[in-house]
């Protein structure tokens, strides 16, 4: 009847569907909805997450609220309360990568401003509260240490190396070991072993995500990957322009040639806001990094228009500080937000196995 009290058995029988995004599975069944307390016409509840739902997680408690609300329209108070949860990663492939998502971000070509993307990606991540750690995979032109600000060189450690620090997140890379200025001469075996020590011989930690920069256009680091860690995704970076989008098509061909999933298409560059007058002048064109991805039905991530403080952070070792400008943060935090989302809908669509979470 209408008029009956609401009770916690009604509350678990209304959200033991309602699913936890970093597994798929019912977050009741998992404990992670608990503490359900009925008195008169007030709930209260809990619902713990893990650090790895960080760029969503006020969607997710969020829509666990509307849930309750749409359910139980008697109630006058309904109080969600948060918690958090650990939850340790698998080992990945066979060398025991600890992270729960690898993701690529590559492009077709160079000069798209693909490791700007990356490191903002993954400092968007860490800021949003996830365990990130980033992979400078661009061996013949690293720019991820100048992007942050970086130097030193990581040092061994019961054998095992340890990466550099960039305020909490372990960074790798390439321009750590080689000299300014001097070349990487590489073959394909050689990029083989590098990648393959700095993802399974680093001190990585536990991470939520390992972000990768990628050499620009398509080869051999890639295929390396595919071998290494089946579950690697994909970014793909590009501009609006036809030439670049050429590239972009070829790069997204690669990663699905090696069964890479495409995450998504970022469209950087697209166009430029005058900051004198507001006015937009599309340089390199607009939109046809969205118009391409929708033709290849791949996810569209979002745009970063051109930025002068993004070039001048960049170029001062200062990347983290885009988060600073509320305007240029906006760009990369919807990024980052559908990035971690478009994992979440994947795991919703095929559940993970069954875990239990640590208390």
């Amino acid at each position: 009847m209408a008029d009956e009290p609401v009770s916690v058995v009604a509350v678990e029988q209304a959200v033991a569907d309602f699913k936890d995004p970093e597994t798929g599975r019912s977050a009741l069944h998992l404990e992670q909805i608990r503490d359900i307390q009925v008195t008169g016409d007030q709930l209260t509840l809990t619902l713990a997450l893990t650090s790895w739902t960080a760029p969503i997680q006020d969607d997710v408690y969020r829509e666990l609220e509307e849930l309750v609300r749409a359910r139980f329209p008697e109630l006058s108070s309904i109080t969600l309360n948060r918690a958090p949860l650990e939850r340790e990663p698998d080992a990945l492939g066979e060398i025991g990568l600890r992270a729960k998502n690898v993701v690529a971000i590559g492009s077709g070509k160079g000069g798209v401003g693909k490791s700007t993307v990356a490191a903002s990606v993954a400092l968007g991540l860490k800021r949003a509260g996830a365990k990130v750690g980033l992979m400078d995979a661009d061996v013949y032109g690293p720019s991820i240490p100048h992007l942050l600000g970086l130097s030193g060189q990581p040092h061994q450690e019961n054998n095992r190396i340890q990466p550099v620090d960039s305020d909490g997140m372990p960074v790798m890379s390439m321009g750590f070991l080689v000299p300014p200025g001097e070349a990487v001469v590489w073959r394909g075996p050689m990029l083989h072993q590098y990648v393959t020590a700095f993802l399974g011989q680093t001190n990585w930690g536990d991470l939520d995500y390992l972000i990768i920069d990628m050499p620009p256009g398509t080869g051999d680091v890639a295929l390396s990957l595919s071998q290494l860690l089946p579950l690697t995704d994909s970014v793909v970076v590009c501009t609006p322009q036809e030439v670049a989008l050429l590239d972009a098509v070829k790069a997204i061909a690669m990663f699905r040639k090696v069964n890479i999933n495409i995450l998504g298409m970022v469209e950087n560059m697209s166009g430029f806001i005058c900051p004198d007058c507001g006015k937009r002048y599309d340089i390199f064109g607009s939109g046809g990094a969205r118009q391409k991805a929708e033709e290849l039905g791949v996810p569209f991530l979002g745009e970063v228009p051109i930025n002068m403080s993004v070039r001048q952070l960049g170029d001062a070792g200062k990347t983290a500080d885009n988060y600073n400008d509320p305007t240029v943060a906006s760009y990369f935090e919807k990024i980052v937000h559908r990035l971690v989302k478009q994992l979440a809908d994947r795991t919703a669509a095929s559940p993970k196995r069954p875990t239990l979470p640590m208390l």
